[in-house]
């Protein structure tokens, strides 16, 4: 398995892995929409912002599916955010985490956070936090099972678009 910040190229898997957690989506079907490169720049350009890929070591398979650099496996954003508590230190914000739902139960969405709580530590911060969809109660089991707790409420305000 590899850990790495994603390139452009990587984009129509995520996006694949975003649109439906449990079906394995072609991503050579899967629209890149202007709105998703713009989304993806700023990602890419922001050094408080990282989309992160899982992938395999590569092989021959459908169109669209392999690279030589790997199939994504599984994805995620981290946000690195300042802030005056935790004595100052940097915290860890974890979203769109998804792995491919053929390879669920291997132990890769495990590794994913694994990395990433790595990679957070490496930066300084102090914890890494993450929210996720009422909903998803299997992925809550996932979260605390890796030692997250449930410790805040948290609230959503959807804003209207100029």
């Amino acid at each position: 398995m590899i850990f790495r910040v994603a390139t452009r190229r990587d984009l129509p898997a995520v996006l694949a892995l975003l649109a439906d957690e449990d079906q394995v989506l072609d991503p050579a079907t899967t629209a890149v929409g202007e709105e998703h490169e713009r989304a993806f720049a700023a990602i890419e350009s922001d050094a408080r912002n990282e989309m992160l890929v899982l992938t395999d070591t590569g092989a021959e398979g459908a169109a669209g599916t392999e690279r030589a650099d790997g199939t994504v496996l599984g994805c995620l954003q981290l946000t690195y955010i300042p802030g005056l508590g935790q004595g100052g230190q940097e915290r860890a914000l974890v979203e769109a985490v998804r792995v491919r739902a053929d390879r669920r139960g291997e132990g890769l969405g495990a590794e994913l956070m694994r990395l990433a709580a790595e990679r957070a530590r490496g930066r300084g911060c102090a914890l890494i936090q993450l929210t996720s969809n009422k909903r998803r109660t299997a992925a809550h089991r996932f979260y605390e099972r890796l030692g997250f707790a449930r410790s805040h409420e948290g609230f959503k305000l959807p804003l209207e678009r100029p």
